[in-house]
């Protein structure tokens, strides 16, 4: 395998529309407002994918050194397990990756913030935190994603804050009902992680990586993940009903089969557990659909 290749692989750039799904969502919100600026759109998405492969990125790392990488394992190929890329390489990769999120954060702060240093020290405090759970959700003593908090993780990250703080960073300001779609995109990848969880639960048990899934066992994990995905289309209804007056924002309910399809996937799962797998693309990619879904109806509809 050529070098350039496994460190493509390393990125796991299929994990990167989700993460751009929290960023286009925000600034979707900040288009009902007349606020969209695409410096803040171009900005907020680099920054999100640095932050995502510096996540992914020490994922391998942390789980090489822990041995929850092995033979056993699911999924796509890890370098380090694989033997590609050594521990020193993906350590030096995880540094520039560091500096690459911050560099880019505090561009996105400077140019959407200009003036008011306690929204922009607010906003370095949230970038700085960011970098950190990305690495230490498997690298570390007492790594978190080892202890069950990762889903709480990516709640937060890649819904309310993710959400949130791009819809702010358009505006300048804030609207509490922006947490109910922002908690949608949250619930929801949420979920795609709770599948890649409950395929490795054989392999994450042995090697004493206590995933949610290791925790509640097989059923209860799909019927978590059954809750996941119902709570966020119950928050996305709710802001829809409630709050969004543009008619063709309901648009985003063409994605709802994929969801469906999500649940009766996990209800359905028995071994062998790469018939995961798939799901885990057809969520995310479900996922950035409802989100171009909504931006599509409510823009031109």
């Amino acid at each position: 395998m050529s070098n350039i290749k496994a460190w493509i692989i390393s990125l796991r750039l299929r994990t990167l529309p989700l993460a751009l799904s929290t960023i286009f969502l925000g600034s979707f919100l900040a288009v009902g407002e007349d606020a969209f600026r695409m410096d803040v759109l171009t900005l907020a998405a680099l920054t999100t994918l640095f932050l995502q492969i510096l996540s992914n990125l020490a994922n391998d790392y942390g789980d090489a050194l822990s041995g929850a990488d092995n033979e056993e394992r699911q999924g796509p190929k890890r370098m380090i397990q694989s033997g590609v890329i050594s521990l020193k390489r993906m350590k030096r990769a995880i540094v520039i990756t560091s500096f690459l999120a911050l560099a880019s954060g505090l561009t996105l702060i400077y140019v959407s913030i200009k003036g008011d240093q306690l929204y922009a020290f607010f906003f370095f405090l949230m970038g700085m935190a960011a970098i950190t759970a990305a690495i230490r959700y498997t690298v570390g003593k007492n790594p978190y994603g080892y202890r069950g908090f990762g889903d709480l993780y990516v709640f937060i990250f890649f819904g309310l804050l993710g959400v949130g703080g791009t819809f702010f960073l358009h505006t300048g300001y804030w609207q509490w009902p922006v947490l109910l779609p922002a908690a949608a995109i949250g619930f929801f990848s949420t979920g795609v992680l709770n599948l890649n969880n409950i395929r490795d639960i054989e392999s994450d048990k042995k090697s004493g990586k206590n995933t949610l899934p290791v925790m509640l066992g097989r059923k209860k994990a799909a019927f978590y993940h059954f809750s996941l995905l119902t709570l966020g289309w119950v928050a996305m209804l709710i802001w829809l009903l409630g709050f969004e007056t543009r008619p063709g924002a309901w648009l985003t309910l063409i994605s709802l089969p994929v969801f469906a399809k999500s649940v009766l996937a996990v209800l359905r799962f028995s071994k062998p557990s790469t018939q995961l797998d798939p799901e885990l693309r057809n969520l995310s990619l479900g996922t950035l659909l409802f989100v171009i879904l909504y931006g599509t109806g409510t823009y031109f509809l």
